[in-house]
């Protein structure tokens, strides 16, 4: 029963993680198909870059809570291995959502959502982290990058147990991995900084 339970909320994470709101909002308020224009990504930083700061915060928030919701549920359903379980199935519903053929934005708000539920302590260092690097260098993609490298090591430090160091490393791999292209363009120079528009 236990395992039968755990199964379907991991599903249930799923198909949660991969209710796009970037695509649901843009195209219900916006008209327009967020995939269709920028970097195509549908997530708050595209959405910034085409139509603007409002829609991108909504966006950013929608997807923070449905990150945070889900997990604060698994841990309330199932104890902390579910909540981690059901972590890992939000953000990778987001990145790979079966309502968009598997195609699905980078997880980072999503992922910060998550950070949130599980790791109170250890959200605000990354949030600063991550703003401190976008300020500097005007990159959105590399404070995101930064933020999932310093997870495992910011659970180590801050001493939680293994599983959480290890919950950490797969988030932090899986955000580096939805990232490849904009670390082949900042290595490139070819990456758009914060503030640059996309023309519709």
């Amino acid at each position: 029963m236990v395992l039968i339970k755990t199964i379907v909320f991991i599903i249930v994470s799923y198909l949660v993680g991969s209710i796009s709101f970037a695509y649901f909002i843009c195209r219900k308020f916006y008209a327009t198909d967020i995939r269709q224009y920028g970097s195509g990504n549908p997530g708050s930083t595209n959405v910034l870059r085409v139509l603007g700061t409002k829609p991108a915060l909504i966006v950013f928030m929608a997807d923070l809570l449905k990150g945070l919701i889900t997990v604060s549920i698994g841990r309330l359903v199932g104890g902390e291995n579910l909540a981690l379980l059901s972590a890992v199935a939000v953000v990778v519903g987001h990145d790979w959502s079966i309502f968009l053929n598997f195609k699905g934005g980078k997880g980072i708000a999503t992922s910060f959502g998550v950070i949130i539920g599980l790791f109170p302590k250890v959200a605000p260092v990354l949030l600063i982290i991550g703003i401190s690097v976008i300020y500097i260098s005007r990159y959105v993609s590399l404070g995101s990058i930064s933020s999932a490298i310093m997870l495992p090591i910011l659970l180590i430090l801050f001493k939680y147990p293994v599983k959480h160091i290890i919950f950490g490393l797969i988030l932090g791999i899986i955000a580096v991995y939805r990232h490849r292209d904009n670390l082949e363009r900042l290595l490139a120079g070819k990456e758009n900084k914060l503030g640059q528009k996309v023309r519709r």
